[in-house]
């Protein structure tokens, strides 16, 4: 975490052992760069159009952001503290919640949403870069999305095969020029908006509102839950939790909630800005600048993304470790960049439209993440003190080698959750919804609310306070001879 522990420039030797004291550096306040950055996409601005399509007021759509975006953040920093306690990757210590082998379930559905993020954030890099230049006169056709694909892709791969002293550096600068390229943006459009057009808007249903809330947890803090440990297991193991919490969720939230408004008020005020934005979340957010910005514009964008994509790489990179695959870090984040890569390409030039799919994707696998986060949380609760780090990698260790509870919770909360939730616009997802039917069905009035999500994360949460207790006390209770 302390600069010059290395040079940026390295590649990180660290894959998902203990990391030593020694290298155990920093505060929690410099958590804040790097959770920063990889929200402050102007994406954010994009999710205002997002949850308007639920058909609610601008009113519910700032109280279901508001909510959303916090809670989900909040739950980050809870599962953060876990790294400071045991000094390894997120899905490393979600072992002891799991077992040693046990755990490699959750760190599969880790790895899918860690590369699917990662495929979502340079498509859209990709998409804005072409748009820009089609605006500029520059091209924007198939060779214009093929460069903007490698000069993206590139960036993302060398930064997480390079590893957390260049993802560190790299995002504090991230976070300066994007936080001042937004506000620029800002100005530049604000006088688009239209605030009679935003206050007319019809009032929608609890359950739309309940909907818009779903959808924006899953796609703010759910989707960094599973990677909340892979920074703050570098802070020295007397770093406070409480500051770890907090400065993880203020890093996180603050640039969403402020772009999320903005957004709202724009989306609100142009219905045929919210009908771009489903085609291209960030592309269409540039029909309302002048020429001049297009291009600090693009760099705005592509930075933002990049600054997501590139957390998402390092932290996939170190769930495919923690999956039992047998190679070194750096590989395992070259493996993803290029799936990374191939799923863009087709996403980019075959998937059709973005939204429909982009919230089938966060929906469906944000049960399962939801399940886990659940189990997570409330493991991390009921422990006292810090982990025994040896038996992270030991079957025969205290943690165990397969713990049939908790695999059990996220397997039948990821299928009742599934049965609660609907995404029409993602013919390959027609098969979700299929415990609906005493809600009205799947045309239903909470239909599209997506209570599977609330209820995979509530239910696992309690199933595993309740079921673990016990487990949990014999497990911190016992001594373990060295080398057990």
């Amino acid at each position: 975490m302390a600069e010059g522990q290395q040079s940026a420039l390295r590649v990180e030797e660290n894959g998902i052992n203990v990391i030593s004291d020694a290298e155990r550096h920093g505060r929690p306040s410099q958590l804040f760069w790097p959770w920063f950055a990889a929200n402050v996409s102007v994406l954010g601005l994009s999710y205002g159009a997002f949850a308007l399509g639920f058909g609610i007021s601008f009113a519910q759509a700032l109280v279901a952001g508001i909510v959303g975006i916090v809670f989900s953040f909040l739950l980050v920093g809870f599962v953060a503290i876990a790294g400071k306690r045991g000094s390894a990757p997120t899905m490393v210590m979600s072992r002891a919640a799991f077992g040693v082998r046990g755990n490699r379930l959750p760190s599969a559905i880790s790895w899918l949403l860690t590369v699917g993020w990662e495929t979502v954030l340079t498509t859209l890099a990709t998409l804005a870069t072409a748009t820009v230049f089609s605006r500029l006169g520059w091209g924007g056709g198939t060779g214009t999305l093929l460069v903007a694909l490698v000069v993206v892709a590139a960036l993302t791969v060398a930064a997480g095969v390079l590893g957390f002293q260049l993802i560190m550096r790299l995002q504090t600068v991230i976070t300066v020029v994007t936080a001042v390229l937004t506000v620029v943006y800002i100005l530049l459009v604000v006088d688009d908006v239209d605030f009679a057009a935003v206050a007319a808007l019809p009032s929608g249903s609890a359950q739309a509102v309940v909907g818009a809330l779903v959808m924006l947890m899953t796609g703010f803090g759910l989707g960094w839950v599973n990677a909340a440990a892979d920074y703050s297991r570098y802070l020295p193991r007397s770093a406070s939790g409480r500051g770890v919490v907090v400065w993880t969720t203020v890093g996180s939230a603050l640039a969403p909630l402020l772009l999320f408004a903005f957004g709202l008020l724009l989306a609100g005020s142009s219905a045929e800005l919210s009908e771009g934005i489903a085609a291209d979340p960030i592309g269409a957010l540039t029909t309302a600048l002048p020429t001049w910005f297009l291009v600090p514009f693009a760099l705005v964008a592509v930075l933002g993304l990049v600054g997501g994509a590139v957390l998402d790489i390092y932290s996939s990179g170190l769930a495919m470790l923690a999956m039992g695959v047998r190679v070194p870090r750096y590989v395992a984040a070259l493996i993803d960049g290029i799936i990374m890569i191939l799923g863009t390409v087709y996403v980019v030039f075959f998937g059709g439209e973005f939204l429909g799919q982009f919230q089938g994707f966060l929906i469906t696998l944000g049960v399962p993440v939801a399940a886990w986060c659940g189990v997570m949380l409330a493991d991390i609760a009921l422990r006292r003190g810090d982990y025994d780090e040896a038996a992270l990698f030991d079957p025969a260790g205290r943690y165990g080698d397969v713990r049939p509870f908790p695999i059990a919770v996220v397997v039948g909360c990821t299928l009742l959750g599934w049965g609660l939730v609907v995404n029409s616009s993602a013919t390959w997802l027609a098969w979700q919804g299929y415990l609906l039917g005493p809600l009205g069905g799947r045309e239903g009035p909470w239909a599209y609310a997506n209570l599977g999500v609330l209820v995979a994360l509530v239910l696992a949460f309690v199933a595993t306070l309740v079921g673990t207790r016990s487990a949990v006390r014999a497990q911190e209770a016992r001594t373990w001879p060295i080398g057990a």
